[in-house]
């Protein structure tokens, strides 16, 4: 890892490194990728939308960045060997995952299908599962890149309070918040010079947090969009987050600024847990 640094100027910077981001066609994953490409890294961009991967990755080469995309399933064990693989070999090395690819889907838990509730699991979780056990064998001593690194895992809010009609994401998140503080111990105890971090932002004002809204309006109950957001507004005392908080907060993890964090949670919700 690197040292520690008393220039404010250089700390947050990224220069050298490589950043797999997956997810990160749209939405909180592109915003962070571009982040991360405007602090120096070459970043590897991931997805299941292909076409829509590939426009976010030129629209960072178009902006200066170094960038690169693949599509890939986050629940398929051998897409991550073969998306690891390829970022290494695209970019000679791999210092920073972003495990943010996630689904959230609303329902009462007594109308919760088994269905719906795996598949959440299986992409919010089995996908952090195979992207912390991948990027790990990649950045550990002698792994395919072998440098160390840093690991950011999306949770989210709802890994810490509960929400009427999210029961399914809820046990994601928290499943990622746990895993995130055991990889991290794992890491650190083994002396890979990994660290591992988690972020937990509330409602932050992307497709995926309107589609948040509706489902409180669809479930009955809130009775229009216009209640929700209000409601929501209400629940984060300082309004509800941009894409941009997210991105800093990955940034800071990922950075050699957060040398001596590891199994942390920044919790990025405007004030709503702390009431």
């Amino acid at each position: 890892m690197s040292q520690a640094t008393n220039d404010p100027t250089r700390a947050f910077r990224l220069d050298g490194k490589v950043a797999f981001i997956s997810g990160a066609a749209q939405g909180l994953g592109a915003h962070i990728a571009s982040t991360l490409a405007a602090a120096g890294a070459a970043v590897f961009l991931t997805d299941v939308q292909a076409e829509a991967v590939e426009k976010t990755a030129a629209a960072i080469r178009d902006a200066g960045g170094k960038a690169a995309a693949m599509q890939h399933d986050v629940t398929r064990e051998e897409q991550w060997d073969a998306a690891i693989a390829k970022a290494v070999g695209r970019f000679g090395g791999l210092d920073i995952l972003v495990n943010n690819a996630g689904v959230e889907d609303m329902a009462l838990l007594t109308e919760c299908s088994l269905e719906t509730f795996k598949r959440i699991q299986d992409i919010n979780v089995n996908g952090t599962f195979l992207g912390l056990k991948y990027a790990i064998r990649a950045m550990r001593p002698g792994g395919i890149s072998g440098r160390s690194g840093a690991i950011v895992n999306l949770s989210s809010l709802a890994a810490m309070i509960g929400v009427t009609g999210l029961s399914a994401y809820c046990a994601s998140k928290g499943a990622v918040r746990s895993m995130t503080k055991a990889a991290a111990i794992e890491c650190a105890q083994l002396g890979t010079g990994i660290r591992v971090n988690s972020v937990h932002p509330g409602v932050i004002k992307t497709a995926m947090g309107t589609h948040l809204l509706e489902g409180f309006v669809r479930l009955g109950l809130v009775p229009d969009l216009a209640t929700a957001d209000a409601a929501m507004n209400q629940l984060h005392p300082l309004g509800l987050g941009e894409p941009a908080d997210v991105a800093n907060a990955v940034l800071y993890l990922a950075s050699g600024a957060a040398r001596w964090t590891t199994g942390a949670e920044i919790v990025l919700d405007g004030g709503a847990y702390a009431q």
